[in-house]
């Protein structure tokens, strides 16, 4: 009797650690973001360019955004829940935050960790606006929210809100 027991205990912790193993396997991409995400990096526009013109099998969300801007706020639940369910399909958010560098620690980064913010973020200052904000989309007056959404197929620049309706219309565009 002892030795079922000694057996089921043995079984039992072993099937538990397995069950640790895939968890954190499973989690690892988005602990790395969360632990980035306390050290927000600050990017100048030559930083940031490599995230906008990624060559490989994802599509990428890049919203452009600030803790001051109400509806970019509004909308920032939408591309959480996009980088939720849509990880499977191989789409990654990256939130750009245009807040003033004397707001990063203030405000930025504050608002990140009370919203639990999953999404990769990135923080932009670069005092050439007329440049990068030209260079990412011809069109585009340098108004947020503004979202870039491409992969290696394509690529669409919204200077708009979204709803989640229509971010997911969106997505699924590139993803058919």
């Amino acid at each position: 009797m002892k030795k079922i027991i000694i057996i089921l205990s043995i079984f039992l912790i072993l099937m538990s650690c397995k069950k640790q193993d895939n968890n954190s396997n499973n989690s690892a991409e988005s602990k790395k973001v969360e632990q980035a995400n306390e050290n927000i990096p600050t990017l100048d526009y030559n930083g940031l360019k490599p995230w906008l013109n990624r060559k490989d099998d994802k599509t990428y969300v890049v919203n452009f955004w600030a803790t001051w801007c109400k509806p970019c706020v509004k909308e920032l639940p939408y591309f959480e829940s996009i980088q939720k369910d849509y990880q499977d399909e191989n789409v990654e958010v990256i939130l750009v935050s245009l807040d003033f560098p004397q707001k990063k620690e203030s405000a930025l980064i504050p608002y990140v960790q009370k919203e639990n913010i999953k999404s990769r973020v990135l923080h932009l200052d670069d005092t050439n606006e007329q440049f990068w904000i030209n260079d990412i989309a011809e069109n585009w007056s340098g108004a947020i929210p503004a979202t870039l959404i491409y992969n290696k197929g394509k690529r669409q620049f919204y200077e708009q809100s979204f709803s989640l309706e229509e971010l997911e219309n969106e997505i699924q565009t590139f993803l058919n």
